[in-house]
């Protein structure tokens, strides 16, 4: 039995994305033990992944970090992987390469560089899609794909009972109206605005909830909704994966959250400016919709909750 290395930095969104391939990954190598190199964000999600048999820490220091690249090439090395899977497909995962496995071919570093089609550029690639990129690669390396095109999330779900309890919840829509402070170009404004005509029309059917992470606990008192959150700390992502699970409907901005939905066969719906399209980053699925709009600003609540499909 040999050793075979992932490597999948983050971010939450990109860790859904690539969840089936993992999968793929695992089913085609199931004589071997899989290990992912990740950052601390992810290291307790993937523990619980069950194609996974244990997880590297990557802390991403500075290249010129000497002490720390030796040590973590070090560890590394240590594994004697006889293949590397490189679904971070960074510059910083590329300079691995050249540290790891240099001048190697997709028959032991798996890449969009190594297996990028003939007579096309990278910038080419890179206009299809996150998951059609991902299917190239791996079938360019050999493997069969089942599950890349249609990742599946579900094994990231843990037991929120007692969360449920303290919460009464039962038939809930949860929102997601936050997004990272230098990216908000995707954040759309009329969150409270949808809430309002929610409770209008559905009076107390659902309840309405929003589960902010670590940095959006103070933003989330600007919401007409029912913060979850976990003995006063935002929900871990397994957690949070539950919530989603169980939801009734998700109304959420081009973030994590709304990847975790997409993958987890919820309902739903992802709004999208100018920053990027829907079929970019694959996240409409059976029962998970987008709005692409020019501009979020001139998205209307009422158009919004048009699509709310219940």
């Amino acid at each position: 039995m040999s050793n075979i290395l992932i490597i999948k930095h983050g971010s939450l969104g990109d860790i859904a994305q690539a969840s089936g391939a993992i999968q793929d990954i695992y089913e085609n190598n199931k004589q071997n033990n899989l290990y992912i190199m990740t950052t601390k964000p992810y290291i307790d999600l993937f523990k619980k992944n069950p194609f996974i048999k244990d997880v590297i820490l990557d802390k991403r220091l500075s290249r010129f970090n000497l002490i720390y690249l030796y040590l973590l090439m070090r560890e590394v090395k240590k594994f004697q992987f006889i293949k590397v899977f490189d679904l971070q497909n960074s510059s910083r995962t590329a300079f691995y390469k050249k540290i790891l496995f240099p001048n190697s071919n997709f028959n032991s570093w798996s890449s969009s560089e190594t297996t990028l089609p003939l007579k096309t550029n990278k910038q080419e690639f890179d206009k299809l899609s996150v998951l059609e990129r991902f299917d190239h690669q791996l079938k360019t390396s050999g493997l069969n794909t089942k599950h890349t095109l249609k990742p599946n999330l579900s094994w990231s779900c843990t037991d929120i009972h007692e969360i449920n309890s303290k919460f009464a919840l039962n038939k809930y829509i949860l929102l997601f109206p936050f997004c990272s402070p230098h990216l908000k170009l995707k954040k759309w404004p009329y969150f409270n605005e949808l809430i309002e005509i929610i409770c209008k029309e559905f009076k107390d059917e659902y309840k309405i909830i929003i589960a902010p992470g670590p940095s959006e606990i103070q933003e989330a008192r600007n919401i007409n909704a029912e913060c979850i959150l976990d003995n006063g700390k935002s929900l871990n992502i397994s957690q949070l994966a539950s919530l989603i699970k169980n939801s009734s409907f998700v109304v959420s901005n081009d973030t994590g959250p709304a990847h975790i939905s997409a993958h987890l066969g919820v309902k739903g719906i992802a709004l999208f400016g100018s920053h990027t399209s829907a079929y970019k980053v694959n996240i409409e699925r059976e029962k998970f919709k987008a709005i692409q709009v020019s501009d979020l600003n001139n998205l209307s609540a009422r158009k919004v909750f048009e699509k709310i499909n219940l």
